[in-house]
């Protein structure tokens, strides 16, 4: 973290100390988060003393365990334990008792200058009702009065899954981080800790049966500080140093630390694919069979062994075998098994493979890995539990009672969906927490993308595809993912975290109706001062201004935008750095040519942030008119909306942000120029990004037309890179002629019918990514 930052949090906390020095606590805001159902505010509150009682009927084991909870925290902050008793008044009285109007995790709170009453129709509400409390407190030791407004309170969460994914395979995290992570969770009334165990680089949980999971597995070569994907191979003689594991005795203390606090860990174990680690230690579950190093970064060796054998038995035994010792530590009722990213051309390659294929009547590769996964979740159903799997899982047909997760976007969800599977939504945009969140200049390295605040509270889990159908309920919530892969210390683990998670708490909790950006974003601050009192790294928020191309009457105009509350905009077209003196925004801006924008966001008479915003326009014939297309592009890259491909901004390197996908069919898009004009020359930008099944079109085409009925050809352009080629590129593909008059233009671009061969997704449908289509 940079010291500017720390002064920042400095800042804060002198602010908000000294305005609680000069406000009653009646006149304090609530700023519980996530936002409660119903909540009227009274006048007055009650005052936690010395002799205030906590009254439950000890001889249910769930209000015991919640009663004991409570004192905990309230001890933590005053320093004394509140006795267990009878009294009527000057006490927290803690109830259960059924609501027909609240769901299992809601509860009801009621909170009188005498008296506060919690009631709940299980522990996990009576839980959330105490973090409602808690909020309303300070969050370390205190000698001031404990002091809690007068409310009433009714409440429950939207959806029964709330979750967020740590990572501990890229780097590991101590089991006092995980608890802290835990604590975290529980304050904001998540409920799920998706504990991704194993993968490539580092297995870390200790299985007795094969100790060279943890004795080899669990460490590395040390190549820290060193970008991912930069690292290289391990050499020979080189000591692994890096890595770790968690002991089963610490695991049974983190699963009961969580279950105290109604937070539900789900363990994932990898497979078939991203078994590196595993592979590594025992190499006769691989194809091969051969001795390979552990992977030290990003960069993967030419020919190690990624996936288990699926034709080999032994590989399902020692499945069996890990997942037998894993359900004695954890007892969730889903088990993550992964499922993602399997690349199948070992399989192609290994004549046991080839031999279970023909031997169960499968179809091909894609089959065998549905196969495989249906295998263990027979397994695992025979031991109580059900699977959890990355959205992969549906490729050659989804195991019969398998949860998805869809974090390719919302389509693997909405398929399961209708297929009427449990669905958690985990799309990379917005719920990838190792993307950026501000900057990216002044932030701490990020995996790529850009996920700020602002975008996560404006997630709505359910697809509109979904809404108003009946295939809406079987999305049991969303989760946010933390891959770490860019991330060595808890430091940087909390501040790509924090606030993001909270963001995510109240989109899960809430009702859409009842978010508010503004109002969300205010009680944020209050909770700043607590966690930087609490030592919690976090990120002020993203004070980037945000440029947003406008299609207005034919004409580009752009909107500018900021997160930060009570600030203002200035910006220059000149390609100047804007200053405090610069124009003031108020309006949509009109672009009348070829244009750089850079804009600042200024609170206080400061300017916020590290660097401006910088937007390059371009101007042509095309931009700011009307584009429509034969066949819609994907709902998960929409850029800036439909008119995208004449903005008068150029695609960059990063996917999705001014692309637009298309899938399984060709882009077919005609633009209205509106009136006749002299056309001489059309350009498509296009991108090729294999790693993300993103391919050049095959070719282009382009027709003309006067009256946008009778369309003539002018020309096309055939694509000269091959499919196989690795490398990240993006293209012009032009397609130059004689001047013509028209007034409509068709663009058709070519979809790779299906990813190459040898491609991880060999067969699977390829993308094409198109961006600004300029017209001279």
């Amino acid at each position: 973290m940079k010291q500017t930052a720390w002064l920042r949090i400095l800042l804060i906390l002198f602010l908000n100390n000294a305005v609680s020095a000069q406000e009653s606590v009646t006149d304090k805001p609530v700023n519980i988060i996530p936002k409660p159902l119903e909540l009227v505010r009274g006048k007055g509150q009650f005052t936690i003393l010395p002799n205030t009682q906590i009254r439950y009927n000890p001889a249910y084991s769930d209000l015991a365990e919640a009663g004991i909870f409570l004192n905990k925290r309230i001890m933590e902050i005053c320093g004394y334990s509140l006795p267990v008793g009878i009294a009527a008044s000057n006490s927290i009285e803690l109830l259960l008792e059924d609501n027909q109007a609240l769901n299992k995790e809601g509860y009801t709170l009621s909170v009188q200058p005498d008296k506060i009453r919690l009631a709940a129709p299980s522990k996990a509400g009576l839980i959330y009702g105490m973090q409602s409390l808690l909020q309303c407190l300070p969050v370390i030791r205190t000698n001031a009065r404990l002091e809690i407004p007068v409310m009433e309170i009714r409440d429950q969460p939207r959806f029964g899954y709330r979750g967020i994914m740590i990572d501990v395979s890229r780097h590991f995290f101590a089991p006092q981080a995980v608890r802290d992570i835990i604590d975290l969770l529980s304050a904001y009334k998540m409920n799920v800790f998706h504990w991704h165990l194993t993968d490539d680089p580092g297995w870390r949980i200790q299985i007795d049966k094969y100790p060279a999971l943890t004795n080899m597995a669990a460490w590395r070569v040390d190549r820290s500080g060193i970008p991912w994907n930069e690292r290289k191979a391990a050499q020979t003689g080189e000591k692994a140093t890096y890595g770790g594991y968690y002991t089963k005795e610490q695991i049974r203390e983190i699963v009961a630390y969580a279950a105290e606090r109604n937070i539900t860990i789900i363990p994932e174990i990898e497979m078939p694919g991203h078994s590196v680690a595993a592979v590594s230690a025992y190499p006769f579950l691989s194809c091969t069979g051969q001795q390979q190093a552990l992977i030290t970064g990003g960069q993967y060796p030419t020919g190690i062994q990624t996936n288990y054998c699926a034709g080999n038995d032994s590989s399902f035994l020692f499945l069996q075998d890990v997942l037998d010792e894993v359900l004695e530590l954890f007892p969730s009722r889903l088990i993550h098994i992964g499922g993602d990213e399997v690349d199948k051309r070992p399989w192609q390659q290994c004549s046991k493979c080839q031999a279970r294929i023909k031997k169960e009547g499968l179809k091909d590769e894609h089959e065998l890995q549905s196969y495989f996964i249906k295998r263990i979740e027979k397994y695992l159903n025979a031991k109580g539990r059900q699977i959890i799997g990355w959205d992969e899982i549906l490729e050659g047909g989804l195991a019969p009672g398998a949860t998805v997760m869809s974090w390719r976007g919302e389509a693997g969800g909405i398929e399961a969906a209708k297929m009427k599977h449990p669905v958690v939504m985990t799309p990379g945009s917005p719920l990838y927490f190792d993307h950026y969140q501000a900057g990216p200049a002044g932030e701490p390295i990020a995996f790529g993308g850009f996920n700020p605040l602002k975008k996560v509270y404006a997630y709505e889990p359910i697809p509109q595809e979904l809404q108003n159908t009946e295939f809406a309920a079987y999305v049991m919530g969303a989760q946010a993912n933390l891959w770490t892969e860019s991330i060595e210390s808890r430091e940087h683990l909390e501040y790509m975290l924090l606030p993001r998670m909270m963001a995510l708490a109240e989109v899960v909790w809430s009702k859409p109706e009842a978010r508010n950006w503004v109002d969300f974003r205010t009680r944020l601050e209050a909770h700043f001062t607590g966690l930087a009192q609490k030592g919690f790294r976090f990120s002020e928020g993203n004070f980037t201004v945000g440029i947003k191309p406008l299609i207005t009457d034919g004409q580009l105009k752009v909107a500018l935008e900021t997160e930060a509350l009570d600030a203002t905009i200035h910006y220059t077209l000149d390609g100047s750095y804007p200053t405090t003196g610069s124009p003031f925004y108020t309006g949509p801006i009109t672009i009348h040519g070829n244009t750089t924008l850079k804009a600042i966001t200024v609170k206080n008479g400061r300017v916020k942030g590290n660097e401006s915003a910088v937007q390059q326009f371009v101007k042509h014939l095309a931009t700011g008119k009307t584009v429509s297309y034969q066949f819609p592009n994907s709902n998960s890259y929409m850029a800036d909306g439909p008119n995208s491909l004449t903005d008068g901004i150029r695609g960059t390197g990063q996917v999705g942000k001014y692309w637009h996908g298309f899938s399984g069919k060709d882009m077919v898009a005609t633009i209205d120029l509106q009136r006749l004009q002299t056309v001489r020359e059309i350009s498509v930008g296009v991108m090729q990004h294999y790693k993300d099944w993103i391919f050049f079109p095959t070719g282009v085409s382009v027709e003309l037309s006067t009256d946008g009925k009778t369309f003539k050809p002018v020309g096309t352009y055939s694509n000269r890179i091959s499919a196989d080629e690795t490398k990240s590129m993006q293209e012009d593909f032009r397609i130059a002629f004689s001047p013509r008059q028209a007034r409509y233009i068709r663009v058709t671009a070519k979809v790779l019918p299906a990813c190459p061969k040898g491609h991880p997704g060999e067969g699977q449908a390829a993308w094409l990514f198109v961006d600004e289509i300029l017209v001279k």
